[in-house]
């Protein structure tokens, strides 16, 4: 077994990313979509609503209409070494992707109609701070609560790009449709995460290792009010995680585990995934080992 030391010498891009969670009869569901399968960055991979950090999202047209300051954002991130105004930057990205990705917008009074509206301008070429400025929009931030933070690893796997991404939840607006872009992403659908797992693991759908992960923690937290609370209850866990290869594959080990320098356990459930005949696995228990430490 040896540490991949082929680094990407790039630092990671500010990335943001949004669970969108309703309740169902079921259990919690999450809104994922399938990126286009031309994409440079987990190309025909189920994901959720995210994207890049823009300057613009931390611009002074933008701070200026959020429903929380620069200082709140920046503690309810958890993260004392950031510069404030690039947390809140954070939170902005989160906001303008979900909106640009998936037509849900986090703003004060937004309603499905006038999202549906904003949404038809911004597809006339107009910014989101345009936007935010030409509706006269106070973003609802206190909407994202932060979940983790994912580091890509130095090593390349399938694409030689590093993002360091904020993860948050946050409830879906009741009246307002998620739905796929037919652009960026080809499909958008509601499941309910062991469902999700459980059609990776039928090879029916494509994750990545975050996305696996997240929705393995997902399982035990029967409703939205659960992962809302498990949310705000601690500091987002910090995930870099360590790849090795090994004969016939390779492993990924997350924080706990004997092969990752930190040994605080960040995550519930495994705490090291094994790429096995084409998709990651836990290194033993079947389907269920995604769910046992």
């Amino acid at each position: 077994m040896e540490l991949n030391h082929e680094e990407v010498k790039t630092p990671p891009r500010p990335a943001a990313t949004v669970m969108l969670l309703r309740d169902t009869n079921e259990g919690a569901e999450v809104f994922m979509m399938r990126r286009h399968g031309n994409s440079d960055v987990l190309g025909g991979a189920y994901v959720f609503p995210g994207g890049k950090v823009d300057q613009d999202d931390h611009s002074d047209e933008v701070i200026g209409r959020l429903d929380q300051d620069v200082g709140t954002l920046h503690e309810r991130l958890g993260d004392p070494d950031l510069e404030a105004l690039r947390a809140a930057g954070y939170f902005v990205a989160a906001a303008r992707e979900t909106f640009e990705e998936c037509g849900v917008l986090f703003a004060q009074g937004a309603t499905g109609s006038l999202a549906s509206e904003v949404g038809a301008r911004a597809r006339d070429g107009l910014s989101f701070a345009e936007l935010l400025a030409q509706f006269d929009l106070r973003l609802s931030l206190s909407a994202l609560t932060p979940w983790s933070r994912w580091v890509t690893p130095r090593i390349p796997s399938s694409f030689n790009k590093r993002f360091d991404t904020r993860f948050f939840v946050a409830h879906a607006p009741t009246d307002q449709v998620a739905r796929h872009d037919n652009h960026e992403t080809t499909d958008g659908v509601w499941v309910r995460p062991r469902v999700a797992l459980q059609r990776y693991w039928d090879r029916e759908i494509e994750l990545a290792p975050p996305q696996i992960m997240t929705l393995a923690h997902f399982v035990g937290l029967a409703s939205v009010a659960a992962i809302m609370n498990e949310a705000r209850r601690r500091p987002p866990p910090h995930v870099e995680p360590e790849p090795f290869k090994v004969e016939g594959g390779r492993i990924v080990a997350y924080p706990g585990d004997p092969l990752h320098p930190v040994q605080q356990v960040a995550l519930p459930g495994p705490t090291r995934l094994v790429w096995r005949e084409g998709r990651f696995e836990a290194e033993a228990g079947g389907f269920e080992g995604y769910f046992r430490r």
